[in-house]
């Protein structure tokens, strides 16, 4: 590349920035973004072997990239080169390798001058790595003549700038699978490539807002704002807050750290971790088992055919049964050892695999008891075609291929030489496990860094769950609760004994006034009884067998009948003014009339001090109480009382408004100002 542009480092570095650019472009409408964190030209010698053949090339650059990801940060890497591959291939890639450590990039070939073209062959191979594959029958609806669409199986001019639906899905199935875990994580935006820039789209240093280029739409800028993607947030979660679930089985929960805005790093299981119960391996944040492959080929029901089909079938090295392609493009047969590495082997009842190119390649394997049934499959491409794109019924890489063996590269390889998992456990001292940083996550109860002390789980990268079980905050409550309950019930029977001697102690003092009114006199005329269901109002005093001990002048204390309800405070005037009530619509039971007539009522004052009660001076002269001559049951004569006197302004009367609450009725009594009617 550095040689095409005439050893030019400033025209190579700014094709380079132009493509990037285009890229970013080209994945917004599958939102995502790709940032770029860095470039690096070869200016005096190439850092792997670049020749012709894409797959040995692919291969070294993958095995450069995996150790320079060690020191430099980043999700996928591609190469860019000048050198023409064989055939027609213009670019290669591993097919759903995103976030894998050891397979995560592709090779592409620069074959036009304008940088759109080369822009357009790097998201077709990082469309690989995302798991999709070449566009099918029916799924490009974009002309030819607008340049088709990027995940096409060949490209020409006009170059692709679009996905398409087809695409999509395929993106979604894989991120769904948990293929996408290292894509969760912001990139860091003082590492981007040509520093910091107002309007590229990431919340900077400085920046309170960014909603990208000129093209974002209003909908788009309000959108960003309310989902807090750029804008920061305007109060911090409390330490310990749960802000990304755990997304699969090789996958590792995040909580808010109570410092930032932002959600820790996405971090999951290191590869090569267990996973299924021991029946796989995690690996690039996923847990791949031949079950899954298997459905993902055929749908549900579809499983694993046993060891018998994947030895006899893969053993042939032809186009429907191999363990891959060596450098030179030519199919390999599997060792025996190797056999579960090559392609894969199920057992369905479908009628065809479930992409629309692929067929159905059907095996039957006779044993001593009985007969199988192997069903692989085959994606029928063009032979220009069969040297760009890695056979996706292959059995994936990193699958677990027996104990302690795991698939790579088309052969069962011990896990020991491919993955670091059983060395970085070891320090997390069996009370965790160890995820993609090598750093402990642990166990519910201890701390990290290294799980060896009390504490809360997690790890240094994923910030600290909440306690388990009920926090500080509950025990506290819990603690207090019954304490303030028993204080509350004290305080509650200290105030009603007081209340009550209070109010008897009233009555003694003034014995003119109510304490509950706060401004009338005590109404014996009124008494009320609140059975569950009746309601009567007794328009006739209260007369007492025998006179009332002299305790007060003119103070009298009715004795409390009894009743199931009955009304502990009266309040009202004397003399009721106006016509009598009527009589009750029932009858109800009454007491023996007594064998001699009430002493007289007390009479009011003429004038009283309505804000404050006072103690009479001297005894009050004798008020007769109205009341209709009423008839009693049996033989005893009707009482007659005198008629009633003209009410006097100041005075209290009864009020007209009754109310009821679960049974028990209540009667308020209202302060007439002058002598009008009653409202």
């Amino acid at each position: 590349q550095f040689q095409k542009h005439h050893f030019n480092i400033e025209a190579t570095r700014l094709k380079l920035v132009e493509a990037a650019n285009y890229v970013d472009k080209f994945y917004r409408s599958l939102n995502i973004r790709i940032a770029l964190v860095g470039l690096e030209i070869w200016n005096n010698w190439n850092k792997c072997d670049v020749t012709e053949n894409p797959y040995s090339t692919l291969k070294s650059f993958l095995a450069w990239s995996s150790k320079e990801r060690a020191y430099r940060k980043h999700d996928n890497a591609q190469l860019i080169t000048g050198v023409p591959f064989q055939g027609t291939t213009v670019g290669l890639a591993p097919v759903m390798a995103m976030c894998s450590d050891l397979q995560s990039g592709g090779v592409n070939m620069d074959h036009s001058d304008n940088a759109i073209g080369v822009a357009a062959t790097i998201a077709h191979e990082m469309g690989h790595n995302f798991g999709m594959n070449h566009d099918s029958a029916g799924c490009c609806t974009t002309p030819a003549e607008d340049g088709g669409c990027i995940m096409a199986s060949a490209t020409g001019h006009p170059f692709p700038k679009v996905f398409n639906q087809c695409n999509r899905k395929e993106l979604e199935k894989y991120l769904q699978s948990g293929g996408g875990m290292c894509l969760s994580n912001m990139p860091d935006t003082k590492n981007m490539y040509g520093g910091r820039k107002c309007g590229n789209g990431y919340l900077e240093e400085g920046e309170e807002c960014d909603c990208g280029d000129v093209e974002v739409t209003i909908v788009q800028i309000q959108y960003l704002g309310f989902s807090g993607t750029l804008c920061f947030a305007n109060t911090l979660m409390s330490p310990g807050t749960l802000c990304r679930e755990r997304a699969g089985l090789c996958d590792l929960p995040e909580y808010c750290t109570g410092e930032s805005p932002f959600c820790p790093l996405n971090s999951y299981q290191i590869d090569g971790a267990a996973c299924d119960g021991g029946r796989a391996y995690c690996y690039s944040g996923m847990c791949l088992t031949y079950q899954d492959q298997c459905m993902q080929l055929w749908g549900p029901g579809a499983r694993p055919a046993p060891d018998a089909c994947f030895e006899k079938v893969n053993a042939a090295g032809d186009i429907y049964g191999n363990c891959g392609k060596d450098i030179y493009g030519n199919y390999r047969k599997c060792e025996m050892r190797d056999a579960k590495c090559g392609k894969i082997q199920c057992q369905s009842s479908a009628s065809k695999p479930l992409q629309s190119n692929a067929v159905a390649i059907d095996t039957t394997i006779r044993t001593q008891r009985t007969q199988l049934r192997c069903r692989g499959t085959h994606v029928y491409r063009p032979e220009s075609e069969e040297n760009e794109m890695l056979d996706p019924g292959l059995v994936l890489t990193g699958t677990k291929c027996g104990s302690h063996h795991v698939c790579f590269e088309g052969r069962c390889q011990n896990t020991s030489i491919i993955f670091d998992s059983e060395s970085c456990s070891k320090k997390c001292h069996g009370r965790g496990v160890c995820n993609n940083n090598k750093n402990c996550h642990c166990n519910q109860g201890w701390a990290p860094p290294f799980c060896n002390k009390p504490g809360t789980g997690g790890s240094l990268d994923s910030g600290p769950p909440m306690p388990e079980g009920p926090s500080a905050v509950v025990i506290t409550l819990a603690i207090l609760a019954p304490i303030l309950l028993l204080i509350g019930i004290m305080f509650l029977f200290y105030y009603l004994k007081c209340w009550n001697k209070f109010a008897i102690c009233s009555l003694k003092k003034t014995p003119q006034f109510s304490d509950t009114s706060g401004n009338g006199h005590a109404n014996p005329a009124f008494k009320l009884k609140t059975p569950q269901e009746q309601r009567k109002v007794i328009g006739f005093p209260e007369i007492p067998s025998k006179p009332p001990p002299q305790q007060a002048p003119g103070l009298r204390v009715n004795a409390q009948q009894p009743s199931a309800f009955s009304s502990g405070y009266n309040c009202g005037v004397g003399q009721p003014t106006g016509p009598a009530l009527p009589s009750p619509a029932k009858d109800i039971a009454r007491r023996t009339p007594p064998s001699r007539p009430a002493p007289p009522a007390p009479k009011p004052p003429v004038s009283q001090d309505i804000s404050r009660p006072r103690p009479p001076q001297r005894a009050l002269p004798a008020n007769p109480v109205p009341a209709r001559p009423r008839a009693w049951p049996g033989n005893s004569p009707a009482i007659s009382l005198p008629p009633a006197r003209p009410r006097t302004p100041g005075q209290l009367q009864p009020a007209v408004e009754v109310g009821s609450l679960k049974g028990v009725t209540m009667i308020s009594y209202c302060k007439t100002p002058s002598s009008t009617a009653s409202q």
